[in-house]
């Protein structure tokens, strides 16, 4: 059987006259885009400049609402009403819509950013709350997300639910990401990286922390473009993929 992978980055993350990562040579790499909406980073003009070269690009334009946090990266851990999360991803998702629509685009996929992201996989309550308003701004748009709660809330919406994988962070035991504060959250042999890939893909599992043997089940690989070196190892890991037979394609091409 033909296997499919969408390759997904983080795009628009800089603010103002700052920049990140290489936003121009990812979108040459990646299938689909999750580009930050003005909260944890980006602005008018960084949005509308990943929007438009995304869609220039054919790639799959994604909001990425985080924490209202420019100081921590929304990166810090927030405690929210049910209400405020809902209407701060509304107003994420609405901001970089104008944009999509004034580009001529559509919008693909919400996936939830940093310590947002961390608290919808296994806090009911936040993930209720990001599921609702991603159900209240358009039903069609995919969730993309680690199995867990906000996957779950998703699906009783009757969202469409991509599950990501990721190509140089490790796993817990149970499936769920080793802190960034850990000195080995995130792999940087790139050899290693690769072949956790192609295995993770092939075959549905990966190597933890710990040493276990775990199940991933992945539609979506999100590679990071803010880590040295990221342009270079995500055209390796692509190659790989190519090489092992596995068609990129992004989301909403074959995501039921």
């Amino acid at each position: 059987m033909k296997k499919y992978l969408d390759i997904i980055s983080d795009l628009g993350e800089g603010f103002g006259s700052y920049s990140i990562a290489d936003d121009s040579s990812l979108l040459a790499l990646v299938s689909s885009a999750n580009i930050a909406c003005g909260f944890h980073a980006g602005d008018p003009r960084t949005m509308a400049s990943a929007v438009e070269k995304s869609i220039e690009n054919n790639v799959g334009v994604g909001a990425h609402p985080g924490f209202p946090d420019l100081v921590g990266f929304g990166r810090r851990a927030m405690d929210l009403s049910s209400w405020e999360v809902t209407t701060d991803i509304l107003y994420q998702i609405g901001a970089l819509h104008a944009f999509v629509k004034a580009y001529g685009g559509e919008l693909q996929h919400v996936t939830p950013h940093g310590k947002l992201g961390n608290f919808s996989v296994v806090d009911q309550r936040y993930a209720k709350a990001i599921a609702e308003g991603i159900a209240m701004f358009d039903p069609s748009l995919i969730v993309v997300t680690m199995p867990g709660e906000l996957a779950e809330a998703a699906k009783k919406k009757g969202l469409r639910v991509a599950y990501t994988i990721f190509a140089d962070r490790t796993y817990n035991d149970d499936g769920t990401l080793v802190a960034r504060s850990n000195p080995h959250a995130v792999i940087r042999d790139p050899d290693t990286v690769v072949e956790r890939v192609i295995r993770m893909v092939n075959e549905g599992k990966v190597t933890s922390i710990t040493g276990k043997e775990i199940e991933v089940n992945g539609h979506s690989l999100l590679l990071h473009g803010d880590t040295p070196g990221s342009l270079q190892l995500a055209k390796q890991i692509k190659n790989a993929l190519m090489s092992a037979e596995i068609e990129i394609r992004r989301l909403g091409d074959w995501i039921n």
